[in-house]
Order: C-alpha cells, then structure tokens, then sequence
C-alpha cells in the first residue's frame, strides 16, 4: 500500500508542479494510478465516471448559481445595498465599515460564492469608504474578511460540491450554514467596533454626523434593500417553503436576477453576452475538476487508499478535537496552493472516512469545511479574495494579507468554537428534521 500511496503523491504533484490544470492533473493521477495497479478496462471505467457525476440532478444547482451570480455582478444592486445600510450602520461603533460586512451577509444569502460577493460588494463600499476618509487598512480587511461569508451563508456553492460528492443531504448543509454564517459576522462586526473604539483615528471624525439621521430616513432607505430582500425569499423562501428543491430554486434565483436587471437597467446584448461566456468558462473549469477528482477519488478507494492512510492516521491516537487541529492547519498550508473548489475535491476521499471514524457528523463536517475553505479564500499566494481586493485596489497581496489576518484569526477561533459546541451547526436542521 506505501507504493500506491507514494506513487499518487509523485504522480499528483509532478503534474501540479509542471503547470497541468487542476482537474487534468487529478484525473490524470487516477487513470496512471488503476493503469499501474490494476488490470482493468481505463476507457469503460473512465466514462463511465465522466457520466456519473456530470449528469448528477443536484448538480444542477450549481450552474444555475453560477448564472445568477454573473447577472447580479452587472446589476446596480451594490449601490442600493449599500444606500440601503449606509443610515443604519451609522448607529454602530465604526460606523460605514459594517456595510462591508452586513453587504457581504446579504450578497452571500443570494450569490453563493465568495468571489462574486467580495467583488459586488467592494465594488461600491470601498471606493466609497476611501473617498470619505475611512483607514484604508480596516476598509480593506474588513472586506476580505466578511467577503468569505459567500461560502458559509446559504445558499453556497461549496455546498453543493460537498453534498454531491459526499452524499450529504445539500438543504440540511443550506440549514446548518445560517447560524453559523450570522454568529461569524457578528464577530467581524464586534472586531470592527473593538479595532475602531481602540484607534479612533481609523474612522474619520466626519462620519459621527451618521449617528444622528433620522429614523424617517433610515426607515426610507430600506427600499434600497428591496431587491436583495426579493431575491432572498425568492431562492431561500421557494426551498424552506417547501415550493422547490435546490435546483429549482436556484433556476427561481435566475429568474429573480433576470427581473431585477431588467428592471434597473442592465439587460443589454452586451451583458446577455458577457454573463454566457463568464458562466460557461466558471462551469468547464469546475465540472473539470469534478471529474477529475471523481476519478481520483474512485481510483483511490478501488485500491483502498483512504483506508490505509485512515488507519495511518488512528495509529497515532488522537482525540477528536486534536483530529479538527490537525485538519485545519493541514487545510490552512493546502489553501496556500490550491483553490477550495480543489481543496474540497482533492481531500474529502481521504478525509471522509477519517472524520466518520473519529464520529463526527456529516452536516456539521461539511460546515467546518467551509470554513477552512473559507480560511483559504484570504491566505497567500492563492487566495481568492486576495486577488479579487487587489483589482479593486491595485494594492500588494502582502499587503492585503496582512489587513486581513485577524479575520483569518477570528475564522480560525470561531472553528474552534464550533467543534467544542457542535450544536451551533447542528441544532437549526434537527429542529427543522424533528418538526416535520
């Protein structure tokens, strides 16, 4: 079993190292690795995964996801969330900094994606932030930080990847994410009020003018939020409301998201033209790397791989929350090389049957990984998010990481708290299972 082992590792990373596409590289990995160790049909087994996971039903969400995002990125709907928060984070120590991440909590409950929603957001609230004298450091990093909620806040596209190739039922992952997506920005904002109440100097004395706008003007701005609102309950509200499964309620997303456009504006040729190749070029490289990582990971427990490096692992006794430390620094150096679609892809062969032996919960693993992926969207030099902030500001990746370091700390200790307090993930889809 060490040859087969050693010989995927060389195999996987000689490719990676050589500048081949993740999803080639995985798949490339599999079909070498039944080649050498097995005598078996490559050209059947390797359609017939190709089938298998690329024709999955709730796979569907994920594309629809994709298309809903690409039409609300050329939309105006980061200028009505923030005209929308703007009165209203007035109220709170540090002031505009928390439509960073309360836009964030928004976009993420419609998007789905981390990237999309760091772009929509920051898009609009940190031009304006900069040009009404906030610090560029806390603007910067609070945006990379709450920019990650994309992933946690359903619904999620890691999500669906998850829940597809570990068989997890994906509304119960949807559910599990709430608590813990609003719990992780609370604690952004109660950074950002500590940082701004520790160096007044961050928040520029002009902005203390928001505290005092009326309540009749606060109360006018929310039909700014009109729009985020209806495509929340139009996607949430259809699946909790039992109207509509994932899929569909991710093809109710689009329609929301085409309404929306049309009515602000932003439906020409150009940008029907625009969201096709953005949504197709998104959907080929991540069905790319499903496949491959399909056949990787059926190739791997063909030979039995993930069970060796299961017993590797249990040989050495850990208890289970030193398991979940071990995970997350391993899932923190991967995040310094691979994306999390990869990450997720890659590992979760290996991992799963580890987790599931040390008897931790599918949903809740599913929660905890989203949060080390989530980890990974802001860690150099592959962090997402990273780049994303960078073409918005043209400023260093060092620099944005290091602006960003205590989220990734507060992420990392909010980790931490769910393992010890599993209840957090898991209580809001028991109840939900229990009432039914």
């Amino acid at each position: 079993m060490g040859s087969v082992v050693s010989t995927m590792f060389a195999v996987l990373f000689s490719a990676l190292a050589g500048g081949l596409w993740i999803g080639l590289a995985l798949g490339a990995t599999g079909a070498i690795l039944l080649f050498i160790f097995r005598d078996i049909p490559l050209d059947k087994l390797l359609s017939q995964y190709a089938w298998n996971i690329l024709t999955t039903q709730e796979l569907l969400a994920l594309p629809l996801f994709i298309v809903m995002g690409e039409i609300l990125f050329r939309t105006r709907l980061s200028r009505s969330l923030f005209d929308g928060l703007a009165p209203w984070a007035g109220l709170l120590p540090g002031r505009l900094l928390h439509v960073n991440v309360v836009g964030c909590s928004i976009f993420a409950a419609i998007s789905g994606s981390s990237a999309a929603t760091t772009q929509v957001v920051g898009r609009m609230a940190l031009t304006e932030l900069l040009k009404r004298g906030y610090s560029k450091d806390i603007a910067i990093g609070s945006l990379a930080g709450a920019g990650t909620l994309g992933f946690l806040i359903p619904p999620s596209n890691i999500m669906i990847i998850y829940g597809v190739l570990g068989d997890v039922s994906i509304l119960k992952l949807f559910t599990a994410g709430f608590i813990p997506g609003m719990l992780l920005a609370g604690c952004f904002m109660v950074w950002v009020m500590i940082h701004t109440a520790i160096r007044r100097d961050l928040v520029p004395e002009s902005e203390r003018a928001l505290r005092h706008v009326s309540m009749a003007q606060r109360l006018a701005a929310l039909k700014d939020l009109a729009p985020a609102i209806f495509l929340i309950l139009a996607v949430l509200g259809s699946m909790y409301g039992g109207i509509a499964t994932p899929s569909e309620g991710a093809a109710v997303g689009v329609l929301g998201a085409l309404i929306v456009a049309a009515l602000q504006g932003g439906m020409t040729l150009q940008a029907l033209r625009d969201i096709a190749v953005g949504s197709v070029l998104t959907c080929s490289m991540i069905a790319m790397i499903l496949l491959g990582a399909s056949i990787l990971g059926s190739a791997a427990a063909f030979l039995g791989i993930p069970k060796a490096i299961a017993d590797f692992v249990a040989s050495f006794g850990l208890s289970p929350f030193l398991l979940i430390v071990a995970l997350i620094a391993f899932y923190l150096v991967l995040g310094c090389f691979l994306d999390g679609f990869s990450m997720i892809v890659m590992t979760l062969p290996i991992v799963m049957p580890i987790v599931k032996a040390a008897g931790f919960d599918e949903v809740w693993f599913g929660i905890f990984l989203v949060l080390v992926v989530e980890m990974a969207q802001i860690t150099p030099p592959v962090g997402f998010n990273l780049f994303v902030i960078q073409g918005l500001t043209e400023e260093g990746l060092g620099y944005i990481a290091r602006v960003t370091l205590p989220y990734l700390i507060i992420m990392v200790l909010f980790t931490m708290m769910i393992t010890v307090f599993p209840e957090i993930a898991l209580w809001l889809p028991q109840a939900l299972a229990g009432g039914k």
